[in-house]
């Protein structure tokens, strides 16, 4: 009997693991070096965070990214914030 449970559990399994490889797709954003933001651009909030970004992927296995078009901005009137 603990026999045919085991292999009742490994069928289940396995078409368990055969339907979640199925589920993958095209959903899942690009590479944070594929293209910077415009919001990069765009406010110093939006930089910190692609900076963020960078720092919290896998960057250098990634290939490198353009940063030519990029204009970091200056905000002289915003509070200082903490970088962890």
């Amino acid at each position: 009997m603990n026999d045919i449970k085991k292999i009742g559990c490994g069928v289940a399994f396995a078409a368990t693991l055969a339907v979640l490889g199925g589920c993958g797709g095209s959903d899942d954003p690009p590479p944070v070096t594929a293209q910077v933001p415009a919001s990069a651009s765009a406010s110093t909030g939006g930089f910190i965070d692609y900076l963020m970004a960078l720092i919290a992927s896998s960057a250098d296995s990634l290939e490198p990214v353009d940063i030519s078009m990029v204009s970091p901005p200056a905000d002289d009137t915003g509070d200082p914030a903490v970088l962890n």
